[in-house]
């Protein structure tokens, strides 16, 4: 399926706008890094790989015009309100600096030379993770059997990266390889990225998918009806812990529970060495209204108090295997992931 996740046409970034969709296929335009900004923000575009783009090609707007002291000055500030869009997934952080280093590996150019190098970087990223997500695929193709059928939670698919998919790739990969491949999709509450946006993707892609409510994942697994969880990530730590949409972790424990293996499909940019254990992973918490509302109708008492953190943490203990597009992890994590990382 080709779908349009995020584009750069004509010097201005395009994406689909993901908050309508299933009902409304709506592209957006942006022609400065503060539209892109607020386009993370506001999930016109989400997951982790694809906002990692969208960063990218945020910091090129942003610094159009701009050479030599000036362009680094203007770097920081589009940095800064990039990189605080966002705080959990480490993809963005991860764009954004690899656009600075282009920026002073290239800073001696004019303006028009700057910019031209910076939107080859950002296009660069964003060929990069096309690439990553179709290798992953294919490696953790390999972990599903024939007839499989595969349970996810939020969307971790074309909408969620340059194009493809991460976990969804893999489900891609699988069926592309002539396996019999089917899905269940967790609606995921309060956003609902798997009722919205996995299936709207599964289903345009002619894979045979199945909705559920998130609290009926336990009921499908004791039923024997799942060979295995397939699920994205925002960001892994060093050791092999997870974050990613919130709702994955008792996934994890009840995929556990009921002999389930549980894979993770990990693109390297989202594997941050850097942090020790998913207790050092910011989590970013949003608006109440995600909760008490959807659609612009009240759905719960006005002046009710909230807790909406958007990710939880899983433990690297519940995680079989970590899929890269270098290949498949297995524990011990820190030296599996780092080997990975490392190219070894």
């Amino acid at each position: 399926m080709a779908v349009m996740t995020i584009e750069w046409r004509a010097d201005t970034v395009r994406m689909i706008d993901q908050r309508l969709l299933p009902a409304r296929e709506v592209i957006r335009t942006y022609r400065d890094y503060r539209g892109v900004a607020r386009a993370i923000r506001t999930m016109v575009i989400r997951g982790a790989p694809a906002i990692g783009v969208a960063a990218a090609m945020g910091v090129a707007l942003g610094i159009r015009g701009t050479a030599g002291a000036k362009a680094r000055k203007r770097f920081e500030v589009v940095a800064r309100a990039l990189k605080a869009t966002r705080p959990t997934a480490v993809n963005l952080a991860w764009a954004v600096d690899r656009m600075g280093r282009a920026l002073d590996d290239s800073i001696a150019l004019d303006a028009a030379g700057l910019f031209r190098r910076m939107r080859a970087e950002a296009i660069a990223i964003y060929r990069e993770d096309l690439a990553a997500n179709r290798a992953l695929g294919r490696f953790g193709a390999e972990l599903i059997g024939d007839p499989a059928t595969v349970l996810t939670h939020c969307n971790a698919g074309a909408l969620a990266t340059a194009g493809y998919g991460t976990a969804l790739g893999v489900v891609r990969a699988a069926r592309d390889a002539g396996k019999r491949v089917q899905v269940f999709a967790d609606e995921t509450r309060p956003f609902l990225q798997g009722s919205r946006l996995t299936a709207w993707e599964l289903h345009k892609d002619r894979i045979p998918v199945t909705v559920i409510a998130d609290n009926m994942a336990a009921t499908v697994l004791s039923q024997n009806k799942i060979d295995c969880v397939v699920v994205g990530t925002d960001r892994t730590a060093a050791n092999g812990d997870v974050a990613n949409k919130i709702g994955t972790y008792p996934l994890a424990v009840m995929a556990r529970r009921h002999g389930v293996p549980f894979y993770v499909a990990a693109p390297l940019s989202s594997i941050d060495l850097d942090c020790p254990d998913g207790a050092a992973i910011p989590i970013e918490e949003r608006s109440g209204r995600e909760l008490t509302e959807y659609g612009g109708k009240q759905i719960a008492p006005k002046g009710v108090s909230t807790f909406n953190p958007a990710f939880d943490i899983t433990p690297a203990e519940l995680v079989t295997a970590i899929i890269t597009e270098r290949g498949i992890a297995y524990p011990p994590y820190t030296e599996s992931l780092r080997a990975l990382k490392s190219g070894r």
